[in-house]
């Protein structure tokens, strides 16, 4: 893309005056706990608390709203497993317009029934969502409906821009904002909006490490698809930056980190537990490089701001991610002892955990494996600590009572 064709602030303030009477401002919090951890000021930017529970409508609806009314009348059509399904479902609903949205075959039942609940006709094909973007696609040559990208349209960039619009307004002083990335869409409307309003603030990117397409494509100068990914972070699990975004971040040679699935789930974990606050995995990325990346390697400059971009998270998969963060947070210990197999050997283990104080969440009682000999047992235990201190003294314990111990990853 070249430099005359960048998206100008006009386009920008355009969007925010389409968005101002529909979309939610939402709220900037301070966090305690990061605010200590970091050395600096920080607070986080709640779009999990946006209409559909991501930043998700702000380009999607600017977007369908700039359609001419002979687009509008043949409908919108759409290939996403959630937020964005969601934000155009919403957004087309709001303006009246039809709207079809076609879904992997596996995407998780609260999206599908939440896109369907908001006026989309949901269509589930394939077990990709380059499948369902395929039949998107087709469907589109068939009908004549407008197919809306997640992030690769200047108009959808234009709408996340206004996620630092307002920020701007609620946090005039803020001297870096790190904003979870997949596409690129609300990575470049952040770096757009600041660069004209506030060229001195630090914009980060946050992605995934094993669905980390940005680094490799800026080196690079252009986007470059990943081979294979497999992350948590399925809202931030985008193989192949748009051109759109990437022209716009690369412009502004904004810097993109990366995070590992153990930061996102203890991320999602203090996000619960300390603000409240219900965060995606994807949505949590920024708070995950607060927590996982040094001050140094983010170039922090205070008050700092972390844009919770979305909260749709499965209650199935929630509950497996918070069992996740408390493992990687020193919380939850897994350890295999081999005992003796005679009267009262496990209720002499489980009396010496006991008066560690941890708690036991579970345990497996096993006779058999080749490892043991005819006279052994080997258990299993799950236990509940208070921390990595904590951890730390339970396993000093166990050796103390001449326990042989594999702690379990």
């Amino acid at each position: 893309m070249a430099a005359m064709d960048l998206i100008g602030l006009d386009r920008i303030e355009a969007a925010a005056k389409v968005l101002e009477p529909v979309i939610r401002r939402t709220p900037v919090v301070a966090s305690r706990v990061l605010s200590e951890r970091t050395g600096f000021e920080v607070r986080l930017k709640c779009e999990n608390l946006q209409r559909t529970g991501s930043f998700k409508p702000r380009g999607a609806y600017n977007r369908i709203a700039n359609l001419p009314e002979a687009d509008r009348a043949r409908g919108v059509v759409a290939a996403s497993a959630g937020n964005h399904a969601q934000g155009v479902a919403w957004s087309a609903t709001t303006l009246g317009i039809d709207s079809t949205v076609f879904m992997p075959v596996g995407a998780s039942l609260p999206k599908l029934v939440a896109t369907r609940a908001y006026g989309a006709t949901v269509h589930q094909v394939g077990d990709t969502i380059e499948k369902s973007l395929s039949a998107a696609l087709d469907f589109a040559e068939q009908t004549g409906a407008t197919l809306i990208h997640p992030f690769d349209h200047a108009d959808i960039v234009a709408g996340q821009a206004t996620v630092a619009v307002e920020l701007l307004e609620q946090l005039p002083d803020v001297g870096t904002v790190l904003v979870p990335t997949g596409g690129g869409g609300l990575l470049a409307g952040v770096a757009i909006a600041l660069h004209h309003l506030a060229p001195r603030v630090r914009v980060v990117g946050v992605q995934a490490a094993q669905a980390a397409a940005w680094p490799e494509s800026l080196s690079a100068g252009k986007p470059v698809a990943l081979e294979r990914m497999s992350t948590m972070a399925d809202g931030i699990a985008v193989g192949l930056p748009g051109e759109v975004p990437f022209a716009h971040v690369a412009e502004f040679a904004t810097p993109v980190v990366t995070v590992d699935e153990d930061a996102l789930s203890s991320a999602l974990l203090l996000c619960m537990e300390r603000a409240k606050l219900i965060v995606e995995p994807a949505g949590a990325a920024a708070v995950a490089a607060l927590m996982a990346c040094s001050t140094e390697e983010l170039g922090l400059e205070g008050p700092v701001c972390a844009i919770l971009s979305g909260g749709n998270v499965d209650p199935l998969l929630l509950t497996r991610m918070i069992g996740h963060g408390l493992s990687a947070a020193g919380r939850y210990l897994g350890v295999r002892v081999t005992l003796s197999d005679r009267p009262g050997s496990l209720g002499r283990l489980l009396a010496t955990v006991a008066k560690t104080g941890a708690s036991v969440v579970d345990v497996v009682h096993l006779r058999t494996g080749s490892w043991l000999a005819i006279d052994e047992v080997e258990v299993l235990l799950t236990l509940e600590t208070r921390g990595p201190s904590h951890r730390g003294d339970v396993l000093e314990a166990l050796a103390d009572a001449e326990y042989a111990v594999r702690v379990q990853d």
